[in-house]
């Protein structure tokens, strides 16, 4: 393709599409003598501000556009952030993945969901594998995380040098389920010399070391004994490590684990699979928990993040056909929150705080540890791999800016943060920013993936911050009312108050004046009566009420 920048021979050009500015969506892509490949296709989450809408997903026009020269997708591990783009925009790419055992599995349920598993090429490797992808060799080099199989993939540009891509990752001596970190191989990297290092930096401003797993599980099993009422669990669907802390406590405690949630059950299933969870027997599920009284059972759902389609929302309104609490019971929020879901996780707890249950975070209780390195273990990578050049990413820009600060303290002269679209030049002795290309984020709108500012969710926002009203007017052809005007407003009036009925009898009698003093000729044009009924019905509401509601006008012609 004809890219809209030059690509050196003698340098690589990395291009985030995701992940830098924002947490979720992450997305990566490495270009080097006309070739790319493509690191993780995650999802991310949306917020409060967008009405309806769910999940998140990174623009991939740019990379679209590069057709044949984009060799492949490389998995780093599989979180929804890092794969939970893979279903709807594998279709577009059509190209090789690159995936261990654990995360395939996961693609594959995907690939099963969106009707295109028997296309895919989807390449199962091993942990530690060696690939050569074009003119790229990688490795695959263990890091401990919340979930099997997470990788950092040392990316050697042939003639040129060594790039570090660190995935998600934490230093966890005892990580309960997965592999320890290999700081052996990074200091063999760092021994051989790495150009660039681009690096989580989700907990840059959290200083000293992330607590281990095994803390989680120490700290479960001593809360658990404290409570001899239902308890309802939640966590992150994909951390299958805190499925075993779980399952233990829950044990040492004479009780037994429940899974609610579809999330969970399909990483329950992807986990056996693949030899995980092992010694563990089947968790009990909505169809085999029977009779089991609740003061034997933890339930534990999906919805830390306050998902209003998920079991942990609906427990908490009141609406789940299996998990009813009462007053005295316990929930444990075994996660962190995401920025940007706050909003949503408070309005939960309140909820089942108002309902008299006992609500437990990680500030009241070691129940949970983070899967992303603080601090000190920063600067540990750091002392290992000795890059050149570091790139923070996966993160907000403070995140990023402060990962970036970390490294120059531990020695790293050269820094750049970068946002989605930059295209960043490396070479041996240097990064810069040489251009940019489209990125931005698409929203899941239904069946359907649409622009983040597409007409549907723009005018929920409007709806939602200003409320709508409709107005319905009966004429003639020759232009006089045949009945009064009707006046609906959602949001903004209640129709069963006798105030607010009089305020629509008075929205109604303007709209009736605006008509009256339209001349014939006007009053027989549909659209200059639309347009005027509508400007008078938002001057209305706007001088009663300082809202300008999304107004719609239905002109019907007898």
């Amino acid at each position: 393709m004809a890219l809209d920048f030059k690509m050196a021979a003698d340098a690589v050009y990395f291009v985030p599409l995701g992940g830098c500015g924002v947490f979720g969506a992450n997305m990566s892509l490495y270009g080097y003598q006309g070739q790319w490949i493509m690191v993780d296709c995650g999802m991310g989450f949306a917020d409060d501000t967008m009405p309806g809408v769910d999940i998140l997903l990174p623009a991939i026009d740019f990379a679209q556009k590069l057709g044949d020269d984009l060799l492949a997708i490389i998995l780093t591990h599989g979180h929804e952030d890092h794969i939970g783009a893979i279903g709807h925009h594998w279709p577009k790419l059509r190209k090789p993945i690159y995936a261990t055992k654990f995360t395939a599995e996961l693609v594959r349920q995907k690939g099963v969901e969106h009707h295109w598993d028997n296309q895919v090429r989807l390449h199962e490797v091993s942990m530690q594998a060696h690939l050569d992808i074009g003119p790229f060799g990688i490795d695959f080099i263990r890091m401990a995380h919340s979930i099997p199989e997470s990788n950092a993939l040392a990316i050697e540009a042939r003639g040129l040098g060594m790039f570090l891509h660190t995935g998600d990752w934490k230093i966890d001596p005892e990580p309960m389920e997965g592999d320890m970190t290999d700081g052996e191989a990074l200091q063999r990297l760092g021994d051989r010399g790495v150009i660039a290092m681009m690096c989580d930096s989700t907990n840059a401003m959290v200083p000293g070391h992330s607590p281990s797993e095994k803390t989680v599980r120490e700290g479960l099993r001593e809360l658990l004994g404290e409570f001899d009422k239902g308890i309802v669990l939640t966590c992150f669907a994909s951390n299958v490590t805190r499925y075993r802390s779980i399952y233990e406590a829950a044990a040492a405690n004479g009780r037994q684990m429940c899974i609610v949630g579809k999330s969970m059950l399909k990483i329950d299933d992807a986990a056996r699979k693949t030899g995980y969870l092992k010694g563990i027997p089947p968790f009990l599920t909505r169809d085999t928990v029977g009779s089991i009284p609740t003061s034997k059972l933890v339930y534990v759902c999906t919805g830390s993040q306050g998902e209003t389609r998920a079991a942990m929302a609906k427990i908490a309104n009141k609406e789940h056909p299996l998990v009813k609490m009462a007053p005295e019971d316990v929930a444990i929020f075994s996660s962190r929150d995401i920025p940007g879901n706050t909003p949503a996780i408070e309005r939960m707890r309140n909820k089942l705080i108002a309902a008299g249950i006992h609500v437990i975070t990680h500030h009241d209780a070691p129940v949970h540890a983070s899967g992303h390195p603080y601090r000190d273990e920063l600067k540990q990578i750091y002392r290992w791999v000795r890059p050149h050049i570091a790139i923070p990413v996966h993160g907000e820009a403070m995140q990023m800016e402060k990962n970036a600060v970390l490294a120059k303290e531990c020695g790293i002269e050269k820094t750049l943060v970068p946002v989605n679209g930059n295209v960043i030049r490396i070479s041996r002795d240097k990064a810069e920013m040489v251009g940019a290309v489209t990125s931005g984020m698409l929203a899941i709108e239904g069946n359907r993936v649409v622009a983040i500012d597409h007409e549907a969710i723009l005018t929920r926002k409007r709806i939602m911050f200003n409320g709508s009203a409709v107005v319905t007017v009966v004429m003639d052809g020759h232009g006089a009312l045949l009945a009064d005007p009707k006046v609906t407003a959602l949001g903004l009036l209640d129709e069963n108050s006798e105030l607010d009925i009089k305020y629509l009898q008075d929205a109604v009698r303007e709209i009736k004046n605006v008509i009256r003093n339209m001349s014939k000729e006007q009053r027989g044009d549909d659209a200059v009566v639309s347009e005027a009924v509508r400007v008078a019905a938002r001057r209305f509401f706007n001088e009663r009420f300082d809202r300008k509601p999304q107004t719609r006008v239905h002109l019907v012609r007898i």
